[in-house]
């Protein structure tokens, strides 16, 4: 790993906390949408592939790390969205159309400005608890 950027990355990544983590993980779903929808309009099916199985693995894995016992509600309307996406995914793989991705991506960047809200809401709630004691 003689890259600078790939160590600062790699760096980066593993000092994150755990609402970083969440947020990354968003915006490279999002990525690897954003460059499935554009590999699907170009016809490149390899490409396309590679950039649904990317997207799909982090959506499988933000699935997976779901609390039910924590997130109660919040949880199970998660879990929903994940397995609709999953859904998509494979109908996108499969038929090469454009219009299941559009969507997952629409629920993504509604999710990760979601998380990015109540992250900064909750930082700054945090802040106020922290000056005034």
């Amino acid at each position: 790993m003689a890259n600078p950027y790939n160590k600062y990355k790699q760096t980066s990544i593993l000092s994150a906390s755990k609402e970083q983590i969440l947020l990354m993980l968003y915006e490279a779903a999002i990525k690897f949408t954003k460059l499935a929808i554009i590999a699907t309009q170009e016809k490149r099916v390899a490409d396309k592939g590679q950039n649904i199985l990317r997207a799909l693995d982090i959506v499988i894995e933000l699935q997976a790390t779901l609390d039910h016992k924590v997130g109660g509600e919040l949880a199970k309307q998660l879990e929903q969205l994940y397995v609709f996406m999953i859904e998509q995914y494979t109908k996108a793989n499969l038929k090469g159309d454009v219009e299941p991705l559009n969507a997952n991506l629409k629920v993504l960047e509604n999710l990760y400005e979601g998380w990015k809200g109540a992250i900064e809401k909750m930082k700054k709630d945090n802040e106020t608890k922290g000056g005034a004691a």
